[in-house]
């Protein structure tokens, strides 16, 4: 199984220190048996010495089997911690992208789902190796006991292992249907979440939504959930019918074919009986355990980067000077050639302290340059320079902590840092939260602001106010007047871009306000995936433009 292979690939030294204990603790077990069968059973009167014999093997019999579940429970948990941390670091690491065509809805259902179920069979992997060491000591020990009687229990196990073997196949069909189920209906709760005011608006809307894709895939969860369970709940019971039909055919075999004598039947029926129990759990614990095996192949699917440390932090990073796109292409993946979307070739240049506006209608492609610029989506063709030096494939993490940004989507994180990750000095967060008038309205404390919800243009100050504490050497900025009332758009272009400006800070930001056009240094305009520079005339032209289309 996966999930003890890459148990075993992490920590095989804890791995087979649990193993051992459990093949002590099996082998203790059926020292109690063998104690009770010769030194309990065969004596007329036990003496004391005897019972504190038995009570002392039990103490040791508890300590041996306590600790290798503990031990292997704790392996287990520490397993599940470092996946969950290692599989966060990978999405940190994986190009925007590849999760891009993930879908945050899978992301999550790999997350929360499949991280709960190696969790899940974690906890039930003890019950398994417990199990399977108890009924391979129990087989030798019974080989020991009657070798004719050995082999009648060896076939039927084995016919029941073979039984159990088949319907497990079937369990792990439905289980990896009941996995691919759960993907779509994370995609149904994302989709209600996201869209809950529209659906609050049209309940009918909301009705045909809930019958037409809702409703259909939890049925079907439902359905596998159950062929799953139906199948599991059959092998248990198969199983427990089995063993016990296997005491009843001992004893008959040992008594009419005189293969062994009753004592020895006994004993045999005493082991069963003993080791039933053990055995049932850990074939209850099977449909867990390929739920976790279902969900390693699900994660490991996601193809995420093979990186699991973090980009190294920068203390001499390169100072930002210029930044160059010669011929730089990206293309949208699409059924056919002809109907994909392409940007470029984009040929582009900007220097330290610029202030850049880039201008277009929707879908022309800008925010899709604003990643290109970034580095967030690699170009398909061209080059991209950095101070005159082409970025190689290598230099894509450290090329983008030049940049610092608020996009269109943009999350508003509490912390407040600089470019190394340090908590940026108290005054300075004050000085800037002055700047974008929110001293009034959020306060801070060692780096975290006391409060996020606010309304989106407060959070777009926010977002800027993190972006400039950030101190990169350059700022995107996707829209982010659009929420601003005109009084503070006016501040905004009339005294915060003057500011970053007089800093050196070079500044690109997709606009639609023509009336502060004369703000930038260079306007670009995007126009079905191609940039060209404005002259002067051409902006005052696209100016008159958006105004009569604005009015």
């Amino acid at each position: 199984m996966n999930l003890l292979r890459q148990l075993a690939n992490n920590q095989f030294k804890a791995l087979f220190i649990v193993v051992l204990l459990s093949i002590a603790s099996a082998l203790v077990t059926l020292s109690v048996i063998a104690f009770i069968q010769y030194r309990l059973l065969d004596a007329v009167n036990p003496t004391p010495t005897v019972m504190w014999q038995f009570l002392l093997l039990l103490v040791v019999l508890l300590t041996i089997a306590t600790w290798a579940q503990v031990a292997l429970h704790k392996l287990g948990h520490q397993f599940v911690y470092l996946k969950r941390c290692q599989l966060i670091k990978q999405l940190i690491n994986t190009d925007i992208e590849k999760v891009d065509n993930i879908g945050s809805a899978r992301l999550l259902a790999s997350l929360s789902t499949d991280i709960r179920s190696v969790t899940v069979g974690f906890v039930h992997l003890p019950q398994l190796i417990y199990g399977v060491v108890l009924t391979i000591a129990a087989m030798l020990y019974l080989a020991f006991l009657s070798l004719p009687l050995f082999t009648i229990s060896l076939l039927t196990l084995s016919l029941t292992g073979l039984i159990g073997f088949s319907l497990i196949g079937k369990i792990t069909f439905h289980i990896k249907q009941v996995r691919e189920y759960d993907d779509r209906l994370y995609k149904d709760y994302q989709a209600i979440i996201d869209g809950r005011k529209e659906l609050a608006l049209n309940p009918n809307k909301a009705k045909r939504y809930f019958e037409e894709e809702f409703a259909p895939n939890a049925r079907h969860y439902r359905n596998q959930i159950t062929k799953a369970d139906t199948y599991n709940g059959f092998a248990a019971n198969m199983a427990n019918t089995l063993i016990l039909a296997l005491v009843g055919l001992n004893y008959y075999t040992a008594l009419s074919f005189n293969w062994a004598s009753f004592e020895v039947a006994s004993s045999f029926a005493l082991v069963i009986l003993f080791i039933r129990t053990p055995l049932m759990t850990a074939i209850a614990s099977l449909p867990t355990l390929v739920t976790a095996n279902v969900s390693i192949k699900k994660l490991e699917s996601l193809a995420l980067d093979d990186k699991a440390e973090f980009t190294s932090q920068q203390k001499n990073l390169v100072t930002f000077k210029s930044l160059s796109l010669k011929e730089v292409t990206y293309q949208y993946q699409a059924d056919s050639e002809e109907s994909a979307f392409q940007v470029g070739p984009i040929n582009f240049s900007a220097e330290r302290g610029q202030i850049i506006f880039i201008i277009g209608g929707n879908g022309s492609g800008k925010s899709t340059f604003s990643r290109l610029l970034s580095g967030l989506y690699l170009p398909h063709s061209g080059q991209i320079l950095l101070n005159d030096t082409p970025v190689l494939a290598e230099q894509w993490p450290i090329y983008r902590l030049q940049f610092s940004a608020v996009f269109s989507d943009y999350y508003l994180f509490r912390q407040i840092v600089d470019s190394h990750g340090d908590y940026v000095d108290d005054t300075v967060i004050d000085e800037w939260l002055n700047h974008l008038e929110m001293s009034h309205k959020v306060s801070h404390t060692k780096g975290h602001l006391s409060d996020t919800r606010y309304s989106q243009g407060q959070r777009k100050r926010l977002a800027l106010l993190a972006a400039v504490m950030e101190q990169r050497g350059c700022i995107l900025l996707d829209e982010w007047a659009a929420d601003q009332d005109p009084r503070f758009r006016k501040i905004f272009y009339r005294k915060l871009l003057p500011q970053l400006k007089k800093r050196g800070v070079t500044v690109i930001a997709i606009t639609h306000d023509d009336k502060y056009f004369d703000s930038a240094d260079r306007v670009f305009k995007m126009d079905l995936g191609r940039l060209s520079e404005l002259s002067l005339s051409e902006q005052r032209q696209n100016q008159t433009i958006l105004s009569q289309a604005t009015s």
